[in-house]
């Protein structure tokens, strides 16, 4: 079989799979696992960036943030209805990390994470000061009738979903042929030798800010999604925490995989999830599991298959 029957199989066969288990998972794992594809989708986006391009940004809660509160506000506030609401937090995850990227790729290394962390910080922030429309660090709760698009009911279990299982397709679908295409291949390139790129002929600046527009793209849209699909926007999604979680997810599942970023959010969701109901200390387990992993799998979960056993993963 060639490398790319492979890759189509694995990576369809993932997608398929996860839409059955739409019909046999019990209804508390059915729930947890909507929730996981939303934030997966979120580390497929912060993937495009660490992961293919190298630049360890601290700042992807704020692209996050602004799909969640784009879409919710203009929901609660303008009155729109969740379509257009879910474009306008889509688009301002891509239009603030548009304008994040020209201000902090003038920077590398330490300075890049440094400027990309005050920024998201400025945000939190701005969440908590503008608190009247906002509601602060509470947040707000967006109605079941402001949920309903295209006639579908997306507070329905059933319905959010499938409508999970849609985003993480596309955004994985996505991820896969933006890393095999040129473009993908250059932002490789970059994260390997920046210095030989640039000789080369290739504008690296302009490449690392459409890789920073695509990545805050798909934040907007699994943030927008996030609060669309659960109902809830609040100021905790635009603190570090979702910034840093991004990066260990992408992390324990292997940067500059297509799947880490899926593996890793399920590993660390569930890790948490089963150690929290064996002690209230639970964050003690989870963290000696995670210097386990980074000791034994120091390239993540599917890092290490690849560098093992499937030379042939993207």
């Amino acid at each position: 079989m060639s490398g790319a029957a492979r890759i189509t199989l694995l990576h369809g066969g993932l997608i398929a799979a996860l839409l059955a288990l739409h019909f046999v998972l019990p209804v508390y794992h059915h729930g947890n696992m909507a929730r996981i594809m939303v934030l997966a989708s979120y580390a497929v986006g912060y993937n495009i960036v660490f992961g293919y391009t190298g630049l360890l940004s601290l700042g992807h809660a704020l692209f996050f943030a602004a799909g969640m509160y784009g879409m919710g506000l203009a929901v609660q506030h303008l009155g729109m209805g969740p379509g257009a609401a879910l474009a306008i937090g889509v688009a301002a995850g891509a239009l603030i990390a548009g304008a994040l990227g020209l201000l902090a790729l003038r920077t590398t290394g330490v300075a890049f994470m440094i400027v990309t962390l005050m920024f998201a910080q400025a945000g939190y922030l701005a969440i908590l000061y503008f608190g009247d429309w906002t509601r602060g660090d509470e947040g707000f709760v967006i109605a079941r009738a402001s949920r309903v698009l295209w006639g579908i009911d997306l507070s329905d279990p059933g319905n959010r979903y499938l409508a999970a299982w849609a985003l993480f397709s596309a955004a994985l679908l996505a991820s896969l042929w933006l890393v095999r295409a040129p473009f993908g291949r250059s932002l490789i390139a970059i994260r390997e030798n920046e210095a030989r790129t640039v000789m080369l002929g290739y504008d690296t600046f302009r490449l690392k800010w459409a890789a920073m527009v695509v990545s805050g793209t798909i934040s907007g849209a699994a943030g927008a999604a996030y609060a669309l699909l659960f109902g809830y926007a609040g100021a905790s999604f635009a603190a570090v925490e979702y910034s840093i979680l991004p990066l260990l997810w992408v992390l324990l599942g292997g940067a500059g995989t297509v799947l880490g970023p899926f593996v890793g959010t399920l590993f660390m969701f569930y890790l948490i999830d089963l150690s929290s109901g064996i002690t209230t200390a639970y964050m003690l387990i989870a963290g000696v599991v995670l210097v386990l992993l980074t000791l034994f799998a120091p390239q993540g979960l599917m890092g290490e298959l690849r560098r093992r056993f499937w030379g042939w993963l993207p």
